[in-house]
């Protein structure tokens, strides 16, 4: 029988959710800001929601591994079966910063190196979109609905909808899009650009810019049972097996064409 079911994918959800709740205190008062190593900011919110993913996962019965983006340093591998916990506390700092509500809790189970199971949530906006081997995806409503999504067909008498970031873009980007035709761009921050293309409000988001494993990895699980796919511009798979390197190369979300 295979570990991952309705009941796992509704208890990770639920631990997103109970972030989010940490996350909107802090984002409804004054907060101060840090700044990271990499000058990424921080704000206490980040380490909330940290705090409280990790101990709710902790108590799962499904004992695996945790690679945070807050705890990098504890992480010492995955387990026999090459299983972890991939999570990003509060993934769009800038744009909660910025108080847009375009920032996500991202948590995401990877098995050899896979997306298996993803559950994004979107408190400022009360939305999630959850996604398992096996149950498809679903977009969960401010209004609790809980709807089955899919990507949407390429595009044939319209321009291309291409999800674009707020707060990165480049001459590549725009090299690429050159090449593209005729489209409209999509703004959105966090991994929500992913989920975008996965509902089908979107045909594709090409990302030349930098992204983190923890970044990607929820949405990219969503967007492969919604019938998408997160290809490298080699259109290899993005691959989340090595966690010595954090950083993911380019990639490309889309619809998987015949």
């Amino acid at each position: 029988m295979d570990y991952i079911n309705q009941e796992l994918l509704d208890a990770l959800e639920s631990i997103a959710r109970a972030a989010g709740t940490e996350i909107m205190a802090i984002y409804n008062r004054d907060f101060a800001v840090a700044e990271k190593e990499d000058k990424s900011p921080l704000t206490e919110a980040d380490s909330a929601a940290h705090n409280l993913i990790v101990a709710r996962l902790q108590t799962l019965s499904l004992k695996l591994p945790i690679l945070s983006e807050e705890d990098t340093d504890s992480f010492a591998g995955t387990d026999a079966q090459g299983r972890y916990w991939l999570v990003d506390p509060l993934d769009g700092t800038k744009e909660f910063i910025k108080r847009n509500g375009e920032f996500t809790v991202n948590i995401a189970l990877i098995e050899q190196g896979e997306p298996v199971l993803g559950v994004v949530y979107a408190p400022a906006i009360n939305t999630a979109y959850c996604a398992a081997r096996g149950l498809g995806a679903v977009k969960v409503t401010e209004q609790g609905e809980r709807i089955a999504i899919q990507v949407a067909q390429p595009p044939v008498d319209r321009p291309w909808r291409v999800v674009g970031s707020r707060s990165h873009a480049g001459a590549e980007t725009e090299a690429w899009l050159s090449d593209l035709g005729e489209y409209e761009l999509v703004p959105m921050g966090s991994s929500l650009k992913l989920c975008l293309v996965a509902e089908g409000a979107a045909d594709i988001y090409p990302r030349l810019g930098l992204t983190s494993l923890w970044d990607t990895a929820a949405a990219h699980a969503v967007v492969n049972q919604a019938g998408g796919e997160v290809v490298q511009l080699n259109g290899q798979p993005l691959s989340y097996s090595s966690t010595n390197e954090v950083l993911n190369p380019h990639f490309i979300v889309r619809a998987v064409t015949p």
